[in-house]
């Protein structure tokens, strides 16, 4: 029987046409996820948080050092991450830029510990600390507590509709939706990027983008960094608003590499160990948010490009990063990024959300989570509530004053009594 051929076969090409090619097919696939991320704490936050250029840096240069750290044996790409998109935003609303990216920074430090514990004591600590029925309502948290900010950016929040608004909103969720279900290839990979690209072509068409700021952009500029002890200082005013985060990401990263390495045929938790591909992560974290860059985690986008691909090669990854660095330097190219119209990303974000929240869900369903326990059912139950609810505890002594609300009050409120409610089926 004839063998089938790929979709795209990279393998007869010359050497460096193939790892060129291969490190641009990664690029697009990060390229959606990452530059989304900052766009969209901006638009939470009301402000300028974060820049897509920064992200695109910290992005590329932090992929380097993870594979510094891994000793160039595991192929992952990092990119922004989805999970600390609310976190950041009200980070900055709570302690500003300094609270925001202190916060980004102290993840970093967190990854770093736990790899330094896991070096020493083994992972099945975090396993017990963090099961799925914790997990799971953690993720479904970050998906469905952004969905009123997708809904806005549709513009079906409001009386009187937006006809254009809602017009390409549509269009970038069909679009998105369509290339997910039925595209083959490659562009499975990029729905997201797909669908941007065409709901901001119809925003085009019906007059919605102003071109001035690319016009007055340069060709070449240098991303606006926010340094540490430069730009702002530490202040560990929204710390608990981001650092629990990290809880979430961690298990992310295990899911990750565990996916990846049951593609490639080797596992990554073991070799280059789990205590490096954490360390690699948190140093890259922690190097973002001394920038002034969004936190950073493992992207299954990039996996899915290995998987078609067949070609696990950490040269490629590089290239993929040094190119993502060098598109950071493009001042009209970053430019017109960020022309990109809230219609476009209420759309796209519509099924973002989502999808993040049935990821949650199918953590609980791979796991075999038992709902006829009790026990199971407070959690779950009390961390989406609690969670979604709006639920905040406020602690103010002297000096102190401390908040913790939303998903960090959750996970606090989640792990507590996952420690302390027995098992008992009804």
């Amino acid at each position: 029987m004839k063998k089938e051929k790929m979709a795209y076969d990279v393998n007869e090409m010359p050497p460096m046409l193939k790892s060129i090619i291969l490190a641009f097919q990664h690029v697009f696939a990060m390229f959606g996820a990452t530059i989304l991320v900052p766009i969209l704490v901006n638009g939470i936050a009301g402000t300028e948080v974060l820049t897509i250029p920064v992200a695109l840096f910290t992005s590329g240069f932090g992929t380097l050092l993870y594979i510094f750290c891994t000793k160039k044996k595991s192929p992952v790409y990092l990119g922004s991450s989805f999970a600390f998109i609310t976190p950041i935003a009200v980070g900055y609303l709570k302690g500003g830029m300094s609270g925001a990216m202190t916060g980004i920074m102290v993840v970093g430090l967190i990854y770093i510990i736990v790899a330094i514990i896991i070096k020493f004591v083994g992972k099945e600590w975090l396993e017990k600390l963090l099961p799925p029925i914790v997990i799971g309502p953690m993720i479904m948290i970050i998906g469905l507590g952004l969905a009123p900010t997708a809904i806005d950016s549709m513009g079906l929040s409001s009386k009187v509709l937006d006809v254009k608004t809602v017009v390409v909103a549509l269009v970038s969720f069909i679009v998105t939706a369509l290339v997910m279900t039925r595209a083959k290839g490659f562009l499975k990979v990029i729905p997201f990027l797909i669908g941007i690209l065409s709901g901001y072509i119809v925003a085009i068409c019906l007059g919605m983008i102003d071109f001035t700021s690319v016009k007055e952009a340069s060709f070449f500029s240098i991303p606006n960094f926010k340094v540490m002890f430069i730009d702002y200082k530490l202040n560990f005013t929204a710390l608990i608003t981001i650092a629990p985060v990290a809880l979430v990401t961690l298990c992310e990263h295990i899911g990750d590499h565990t996916s990846l390495g049951n593609i490639i045929g080797k596992d990554l938790i073991k070799d280059p160990g789990l205590d490096r591909t954490l360390m690699g992560d948190g140093i890259a974290t922690l190097f973002a948010g001394f920038l002034g860059g969004p936190a950073n985690t493992t992207y299954g986008e990039n996996t899915s490009v290995v998987g078609m691909t067949k070609v696990a090669s950490v040269k490629v990854i590089a290239l993929a990063a040094s190119f993502a660095i060098c598109i950071s330097f493009l001042g009209k190219f970053t430019a017109l990024v960020s022309t990109i119209p809230n219609a476009v990303l209420g759309g796209v974000s519509l099924l973002l959300y989502g999808f993040i929240a049935v990821n949650g869900l199918k953590v609980l369903i791979k796991n075999k989570i038992n709902f006829e326990v009790p026990k199971n059912v407070i959690i779950a139950s009390s961390m989406l509530v609690i969670g979604l609810g709006g639920a905040a505890i406020s602690i103010n002594s002297g000096d102190l004053s401390l908040t913790i609300s939303g998903m960090s009050l959750a996970s606090i409120v989640g792990i507590l009594l996952n420690l302390f409610l027995k098992d008992k089926k009804v």
